[in-house]
């Protein structure tokens, strides 16, 4: 699925299920506490933090679609089409990098 239908898809669930969207500045709060509950995770699980009960029942993906929806809110609401920045972005990032990586000794 094209990222163009994703944006699609959460505006008609804000139209339909979620009455309208909360203003910009309501959904960068809840973008960086939603970044913050990944962190929270990855730290706990795949870092050096030891990872409390409570917090291995927790999914990672539930919480990563939980900052792909907002920040497609985002994007929906400052009339960003996310399809052609990342497509943009992947270009930019290949011609930069293209041999950057494959060259750098840490990476091997």
């Amino acid at each position: 699925m094209e990222i163009t239908n994703l944006q699609q898809q959460v505006d008609e669930w804000i139209k339909t299920i979620g009455v309208r969207y909360f203003n910009e500045l309501t959904n960068m709060a809840m973008l960086t506490e939603e970044v913050g509950e990944v962190a929270r995770i990855i730290a706990r699980r795949y870092g050096e933090q030891s990872e409390k009960e409570n917090d291995k029942t927790k999914d990672l993906g539930e919480e990563l679609a939980d900052v792909l929806f907002v920040t497609l809110c985002l994007a929906n609401q400052t009339g960003t089409n996310l399809q052609e920045a990342f497509d943009k972005k992947m270009k930019v990032k290949t011609d930069r990098d293209k041999d950057r990586h494959q060259n750098n000794e840490k990476l091997r």
